[in-house]
């Protein structure tokens, strides 16, 4: 019989391609994809640590790992957990490999070697040196070659130099490190012609560094992906302003198969908050940049992340905040509590919110947020837009415009990766989608 494995992925889009790489190498090998409920031979938990909840999450899944295998499974564990806390890992009873994030692909080789060993039994548990990240001069050799949507997360870069004070990623992930853009288009063209998938989003942990490392850019790949017939639709992950120079926006403005979305870092509307985050800019700055790209993207709109309650946030500084989102329109807002990760300049700081306070202004943000985006929505009613269907069941159709409007309609004959012109005629009751024509 085939040898199973199932797999957990926590956190962010990144994470996510490379749990489907790794996950790519064990069929390979011969093994059957389970699911993480049922009981399988070994089991992959791709952790995350952005905050101490992430943390808390990615080790609740390691032990429900251990026991849906109920000490007879192999349990790996790799990710950005395991960089930043190795031993820690370790420690959990029943895990059996630990490996960080430069050595995410062999897996596959860890986890056979130990087939048929009791993970209750320490004298199992093999303990790797996980190398510092920083050491690593090329992103690690891993690609995929399908997608089980009709949108496909690619990882064009690793690594991360910014140092914002809350965040302990650079710890994580190491210096900048870019995939070559030939290999690039080559996973492109094997993820659509395996795959059935007709959109790319180009993504890692710092998209907006990509190429730093190997005198390339961000715009010179988005042109060459492009090239491929097949990429009916081309995203980019989230991206830090800083990149929106206007040579770089023009040229991504002349890509027919660009997708006028952006998902840009906020993070807080507030300067003095933004200053003690050690971000790279100012609300002046990120606001010139939303112009910018409104002059070259018609129905351009913009998608944000927002964290409420850094540590001092003052009731002024988050009053800036509603203020600036009324000003820059997003079409949505990630609303994120602070959440202490320790080791990072942030824990260390004053001035800390009580949990009820942080949740109080959450809601306060995603009631705002959700009128701005009502507003927004109220615009597109009676136009046409082309939708490209993501799934089709029982008649209903769900899809998203090339702006990222998330769009529910009626069709008997649409399947996935059909591109549909659809009328935008009801914005649904609680904003979330527009119901169409």
């Amino acid at each position: 019989m085939k040898k199973t494995v199932a797999f957990c992925t926590l956190g962010c889009r990144v994470n996510q391609y490379e749990t489907r790489a790794v996950e790519e190498g064990f069929i390979k090998h011969g093994f059957t994809v389970g699911k993480f409920t049922d009981k399988c031979d070994a089991y992959v938990i791709n952790t995350c640590t952005v905050t101490g909840e992430s943390d808390r999450k990615s080790r609740q899944m390691i032990r429900r790992a251990v026991k849906n295998g109920k000490g007879e499974a192999v349990v790996a564990v790799i990710g950005c957990m395991s960089q930043i806390d190795a031993d820690a890992v370790r420690k959990i009873d029943g895990v059996s490999v630990v490996l960080g994030n430069g050595e995410k692909m062999s897996c596959v080789d860890k986890v056979m070697s130990l087939m048929g060993s009791i993970n209750s039994n320490d004298d199992c548990i093999p303990v790797y040196d996980i190398p510092d990240i920083y050491h690593y001069d090329k992103i690690e050799d891993m690609s995929v070659s399908g997608s089980d949507n009709t949108r496909a997360f690619l990882k064009v870069v690793d690594g991360c130099e910014n140092h914002c004070s809350y965040c302990i990623i650079p710890s994580a992930r190491g210096k900048v490190r870019s995939k070559v853009p030939e290999k690039v288009v080559e996973e492109c063209k094997a993820i659509c012609e395996i795959g059935s998938c007709r959109e790319i989003v180009l993504t890692g942990i710092e998209t907006a560094a990509y190429g730093l490392d190997i005198g390339s850019d961000l715009a010179t790949l988005v042109e060459k992906v492009a090239e491929n017939p097949d990429v009916k639709r081309i995203r980019l992950g989230s991206l830090e302003p800083t990149v929106l120079k206007e040579d770089f926006v023009k040229r991504l403005s002349s890509v027919p198969t660009f997708m006028p979305h952006f998902h840009l870092s906020l993070q807080s509307g507030s300067d003095s908050v933004l200053s003690r985050m050690k971000r790279k800019y100012n609300t002046r700055m990120f606001y010139e940049k939303l112009e910018l790209l409104r002059k070259y993207f018609p129905d351009c709109e913009i998608t944000t992340d927002i964290i409420v309650g850094f540590p001092g946030e003052t009731e002024e500084e988050f009053k800036q905040t509603l203020e600036f989102i009324e000003k820059c329109r997003f079409l949505y807002i990630h609303i994120f509590p602070y959440s202490d990760r320790k080791d990072t300049v942030a824990s260390k700081m004053d001035g800390k919110l009580s949990l009820e306070e942080k949740t109080k202004r959450c809601a306060i943000l995603n009631k705002r947020m959700l009128e701005i985006r009502r507003d927004i929505l109220g615009g597109y009613i009676g136009r046409k837009m082309p939708v490209l269907c993501e799934q089709a069941k029982n008649g209903l159709v769900h899809g998203y415009t090339p702006n990222f409007i998330e769009i529910r309609f009626e069709n008997n004959t649409a399947k996935p990766n059909d591109i549909i012109e659809v009328t935008l005629s009801q914005i649904e009751e609680e904003a979330e989608f527009v119901f169409g024509l």
